[in-house]
């Protein structure tokens, strides 16, 4: 469930789609994260190379791409190793859908609290209270 937005800035002549952006940060976020890509919400927007600077420098001037990354998935429920593994998978793929990236590439996994976090009107505290409460009804029956 969790809400992926991509900002990405890139000159390069065979610039992959936002949909094929969106597709490949959702298929990463699947596999590495263990997200359900059918509860995935996805926002891709594009920035001018002109309007994106790094090191006091526009991408323009320096010729390279760049990204800002940002996921949002309940605290708690992914590992150090998941997160790292995700991270450098996104840079790569960035790269290779964007162009050569400049270094101040970034991609950032908010951890929400799951009582403060949630999608169709119910937080994530609620939908695990409610998948608990259902296996233990089950069990008793």
């Amino acid at each position: 469930m969790p809400l992926i937005t991509v900002t990405f800035a890139s000159a390069h002549k065979e610039l992959a789609s936002k949909a094929a952006i969106a597709a490949e940060v959702n298929r990463l976020s699947a596999t590495l994260l263990d997200n359900d890509p059918k509860v995935t919400a996805i926002i891709v927007q594009r920035v001018e190379t002109e309007d994106w600077f790094a090191r006091g420098r526009s991408l323009a001037d320096a010729g390279r791409a760049s990204f800002w990354l940002d996921i949002h998935v309940t605290e708690g429920n992914k590992t150090k190793d998941q997160k790292a593994k995700f991270i450098a998978a996104v840079f790569s793929a960035m790269g290779n859908l964007l162009g050569p990236l400049h270094e101040e590439s970034y991609a950032y996994v908010h951890e929400a609290r799951g009582d403060a976090y949630g999608f169709g009107g119910l937080t994530q505290e609620q939908r695990y209270i409610a998948g608990k409460l259902a296996v233990s009804v089950a069990a008793a029956a």
